[in-house]
């Protein structure tokens, strides 16, 4: 489940009175999951003798869930230390949950097989992607694909008499379909998605470029055959780096001679630039060291207006006129 806990409400009354958190013992951070192909989330706990393949009983919004333990982040804590979790451990699986929970994959299975079925009955232009059901059985959500809104009230109908319990479907997009599947990517490891991210931020393709990727779609795009997540992660590096150095396509004057700007190399503070045919590498001394041959202005529209002979804000270094909301 994905829904993070809110540590007000009360604890299972089911566990063991010897795995009651009370305020006086430290803290103790541990990586969980709640299924065995599913997202890694960090959980608090104050019991201390956790380890690997451990099963957990897991507040979350709807009530206990069971997971198994990962791995420990970190730890102990003093009472009361402040960091963010998204769970928190109220204890041990107790014995006679842990067949129900071990039950769970099959329930989930069952109820995927059911519903294609009805899928197929009714004709309906979707596309099943997961079942997931609560431990307490209160609920179970259905997650599907498809290219437009789709009329499934027949098909919950269906479903609520199967199974005689809530029934939600949830439609989803292609980046939490390839987060539920999973997979590797291009890096060899396990799709960042299905790890750890817990929201999509907006890609763009002036992210590959500012990090001078080939812009292949092949090379930048992920499983889900959009831009791949990671882009975003040294995106803000790379603007931060490129901002005070000259652009590409500028001129600077140097020991004399002017030069066009060709290249710029941030993680080496470098930029190659060429004189008569002639290439050159600057170092970061140097560039700085140079002239900035500015840009003539060029005529604008409504000059005439109010405002409009205003002089235009200057990048000395980026040798660029930054447009009045630039950030």
């Amino acid at each position: 489940m994905t829904e993070p806990a809110h540590e007000s409400q009360p604890a299972d009354p089911s566990l063991s009175q010897d795995e009651e958190q009370t305020d006086a013992l430290p803290l103790h951070f541990f990586k969980i999951r709640f299924r065995e192909q599913g997202q890694e989330f960090t959980a608090g706990t104050k019991v201390s003798d956790l380890k690997r393949g451990d099963l957990v009983m897991v507040r979350t919004d709807h009530g206990p869930e069971p997971a198994t333990i990962i791995n420990r982040t970190a730890g102990p804590f003093p009472p009361g230390a402040p960091r963010p979790v998204s769970f928190q451990i109220l204890g041990r699986v107790p014995a006679e949950a842990q067949l129900q929970y071990q039950l769970l994959p099959q329930q989930e299975q069952e109820a995927h097989r059911l519903c294609r079925s009805h899928i197929e009955r009714l004709h309906l232009p979707m596309r099943l992607v997961r079942v997931e059901r609560f431990f307490n059985g209160s609920k179970i959500i259905f997650y599907f694909t498809a290219e437009s809104r789709v009329d499934f009230r027949e098909l919950v109908k269906s479903l609520v008499q199967e199974f005689r319990t809530r029934v939600e479907m949830r439609q989803i997009g292609v980046r939490h379909e390839t987060q539920m599947t999973g997979g590797l990517g291009a890096c060899g490891r396990e799709l960042c998605c299905t790890a750890y991210l817990n929201k999509f931020d907006s890609v763009s393709i002036k992210m590959a470029k500012a990090q001078e990727l080939p812009l292949n779609p092949a090379t930048i795009s992920g499983l889900c055959n959009r831009l791949l997540c990671c882009l975003t992660y040294e995106y803000e590096t790379y603007k931060a780096m490129k901002k005070g150095m000259p652009r590409v396509g500028r001129q600077i004057q140097f020991e004399g001679k002017t030069y066009l700007v060709t290249r710029q190399i941030p993680l080496m503070g470098r930029i190659t630039a060429t004189c008569e045919g002639e290439e050159r590498v600057f170092s970061e001394d140097e560039w700085q060291a140079a002239d900035p041959i500015l840009p003539k202005p060029a005529g604008r529209k409504g000059q005439g207006k109010k405002g409009g002979n205003r002089p235009p804000k200057i990048d000395i270094w980026g040798m660029q006129e930054l447009p009045e909301d630039d950030d």
